[in-house]
């Protein structure tokens, strides 16, 4: 697999140190090594050119009997080679072994590179393939020849291996030294970071949309003159907004709370005064005008409605508040076939399925709101889907919670409501129609009294498949 760059800012800033140092290294060895090479190139070609061509010079007397002409070997290094060229054919070849010479057997390659040096007095690096790599120079002889002599270039290239040895090593310890160093210089450096990475986190761990927050401690690190300490100084600004916005929308909430539940609980008594006249009315004896009796019917039926959104308001009220529930015993089973059969007898005309397990489900709640949650749930389904409609009511349980999922085949909920459709005024009607007789009430209160009871409420949906999930710890 292929390996991917460092994503921290600690292994980004030590690989960028490692890196800067690898490749100042790599050019400090090249440029050693050329210049190393250079000047013992230069000091091989000071000694060809001060050999004069002499060793090639003395191998045309190699093949004569007299001692006194046997070649000069004199101030010849070892290994030193030697040349003579008449008309581009080598007519003698000779290395100097041991301050002796050794005559050379050339084959015809090596004959042809020996042809093509130039004779310019100058250094240049062939190949023989008894001898190996050699520096050579070619000068013009005396006798309408060409005198070529060389000295090996192995002890140059063992110097230069050796070089790059010792620089390996002193570059490889360098380079794990300054990645161990430069790792624990730039932990230390970004420990003011990382601090505030851990206050920027634990701010981000709480509950900032719900109830009252309390913000941690401004952040130690603020020297100005340091990043860090700039972004410790925002950070700390930023936090000081929030927590006041978060405390003017928790005095806003609570105030909004207090008025509703004032309001609801001032509203019971007038609207139970109207709806009690009207009905008092409408028992009337004698003879009533048909738009008098009609108007009569409708105060009635308006007033039974008021009372339902102020008992649902005064709800919500008393469980935002935190009102304590009863906690008793339910039978979670009983309870979903009495709101089924309340279901049933309201909208016959939907299929009301049950898939209960064999045994009744019993849990610790408020008997009274749960029936009061689930019957919402039911009524939900009824109103926004057509008749006709399989409603199923499910109930499964495991070793660590309890479910009741209220499934339907209708058509869904639109896109732009599913976020907040346990909002409370929030319909999927937005022409906000009272033909439904929907308050927009009945899926807040389902959410509140769940959450009341330390569960969750969820929602899926897509045309043809809608399912809300109620889930209670055990």
């Amino acid at each position: 697999m292929r390996r991917l760059p460092p994503r921290t800012l600690r292994g980004q800033l030590t690989a960028g140190l490692v890196i800067l140092l690898a490749v100042a290294c790599l050019a400090v060895g090249v440029t050693t090594d050329l210049a190393l090479r250079g000047f013992l190139m230069g000091r091989l070609d000071e000694q060809l050119t001060a050999s004069g061509g002499r060793f090639a010079a003395s191998l045309e007397h190699e093949a004569e009997p007299d001692a006194d002409n046997r070649p000069d070997t004199r101030g010849q290094a070892e290994s030193t080679f030697g040349a003579r060229l008449l008309n581009g054919t080598v007519t003698a070849a000779g290395v100097v072994d041991d301050a002796t010479d050794r005559s050379l057997q050339l084959n015809d390659d090596d004959r042809r590179v020996l042809a093509r040096i130039p004779v310019d007095g100058n250094g240049h690096s062939i190949r023989l393939s008894g001898l190996g790599k050699y520096r050579v120079t070619a000068v013009d002889g005396d006798d309408q020849d060409v005198l070529i002599t060389g000295l090996p270039l192995h002890p140059l290239e063992e110097t230069v291996h050796r070089l790059e040895a010792v620089e390996t090593v002193v570059f490889g310890a360098a380079l794990l030294a300054t990645a161990i160093a430069g790792a624990l210089w730039v932990s230390i450096s970004l420990r003011p970071l990382r601090r505030v990475t851990a206050h920027a986190a634990e701010v981000a761990a709480l509950p900032l949309a719900s109830g009252e927050v309390a913000m941690p401690g401004p952040l130690p690190d603020t020297d100005p003159r340091t990043e860090v300490g700039q972004v410790g100084t925002a950070l700390n600004h930023m936090l000081g907004h929030v927590e006041d916005a978060l405390t003017r929308r928790q005095a806003s909430e609570e105030r909004l709370r207090h008025f509703a539940a004032d309001a609801s609980h001032e509203l019971r008594t007038p609207v139970a005064n109207i709806r009690g006249h009207a009905e008092l009315a409408l028992r009337h004896n004698g003879p009533v005008p048909d738009d008098v009796h009609h108007a009569l019917e409708r105060i009635d039926s308006e007033s039974q409605r008021m009372t339902r959104l102020v008992d649902d308001l005064l709800l919500l009220a008393r469980l935002d508040a935190g009102r304590p529930l009863d906690h008793e015993p339910v039978d979670l089973t009983l309870l979903i076939l009495n709101a089924t059969d309340d279901a049933r007898a309201a909208s016959p005309d939907h299929h009301w399925l049950l898939d209960l397990p064999e045994e009744p489900v019993t849990i610790t709640g408020d008997s009274h709101r749960l029936q009061q949650a689930i019957g919402n749930l039911l009524a939900n389904a009824r109103t926004h889907t057509p008749p006709g409609t399989d409603v199923t009511i499910a109930l499964t349980t495991d070793r660590s919670s309890v479910r009741v999922n209220v499934s339907d085949n209708g058509p869904g909920i639109p896109e732009e409501v599913k976020a907040e459709v346990f909002e409370r005024f929030v319909r999927a009607d937005h022409t906000r129609s009272r033909s439904t007789g929907s308050t927009g009430l009945g899926l807040a209160i389902v959410h509140a009294v769940i959450t009341a009871h330390g569960g969750t409420a969820t929602v899926t949906s897509r045309p043809g498949h809608t399912i809300f999930r109620l889930t209670f710890p055990c």
